[in-house]
Order: C-alpha cells, then sequence, then structure tokens
C-alpha cells in the first residue's frame, strides 16, 4: 500500500537574489532624473566705465549693528536716523526731488547680512535702480 505523503511546507525565506540588482537600477534612475537647482545670488550689474558722480546726487545710507538706518545727502553735513520701514518713502521723497539720485547703501561690520538685506530690499522696493553697496568706515 502506498503511503500518503503531507505536501510540501512553503518556504519561509524571501529570494533576495535580484534585491541587489532591484536596489541598484532604482539608485540609478533617481540618480538620473534628480534636477539640481543652481545656486542664485544676487543679480548685480557692475558699470562698465567710471564716472565721477557729484555729491548732491548720491543718498548716503548707513545700516547700524542695532538696525537703524542713517541718511544724509551726500553734499549735505547734516544726517538723520530712520528705521529700516521708512527707506521707503525716504528714497521716493529724496528721488522725487532729484530723479538723477543713486543709493549708496553701506554698513557697519557687526551689522547682520538679514538688517543689510531687509534695507536693500526696502530700496529696490522704492524703486531704486541705481545702488552702491559699501562698508561703513571705508
Amino acid at each position: 500500500m502506498p503511503t500518503l505523503r503531507p505536501p510540501p511546507r512553503p518556504r519561509e525565506d524571501m529570494p533576495t537574489s535580484s534585491m541587489a540588482d532591484i536596489a541598484f537600477l532604482l539608485l540609478i534612475f533617481f540618480l538620473v532624473t534628480t534636477v539640481f537647482p543652481k545656486d542664485q545670488g544676487l543679480g548685480i550689474t557692475l558699470p562698465r566705465e567710471e564716472r565721477e558722480v557729484a555729491a548732491g546726487n548720491v543718498l548716503e545710507l548707513t545700516v547700524h549693528a542695532d538696525g537703524s538706518v542713517s541718511v544724509r545727502h551726500g553734499d549735505s553735513p547734516n544726517e538723520w536716523s530712520v528705521l529700516p520701514d521708512q527707506v521707503v518713502g525716504t528714497w521716493r521723497d529724496a528721488v522725487a526731488a532729484n530723479p538723477q539720485l543713486i543709493a549708496s547703501l553701506r554698513s557697519d561690520p557687526e551689522t547682520s547680512y538679514g538688517r543689510m538685506m531687509a534695507v536693500l530690499d526696502r530700496l529696490h522696493l522704492a524703486g531704486a535702480e541705481r545702488i552702491a553697496l559699501g562698508m561703513a568706515g571705508r
């Protein structure tokens, strides 16, 4: 009489021979299809030639470490202090009186980058197109 054997048990392990191939193919796929963004900085147009600028056509703005901004008209000894939020109105008032005005933006060495950029952004918001950048005391 023939004996009946129990059915074979299913295997409990998973075949992993092709796992490395699949992982490698996925790695190559993502490396090829990933788009890396290019670094974007400030768009600054450098002057092509040096020209002498009349002192009356310059509005000097100095950003201090405490966040205040000192404003002085180029040919005037008077200097006044404004908050960064007031730079837009100050620039618009000054350029209404002199359309040839150039902003000279300077900062103290201790001024944070964020405060300097906040004032520069407000100048752009006010419509300033000609801006000279520098460091105070130089």
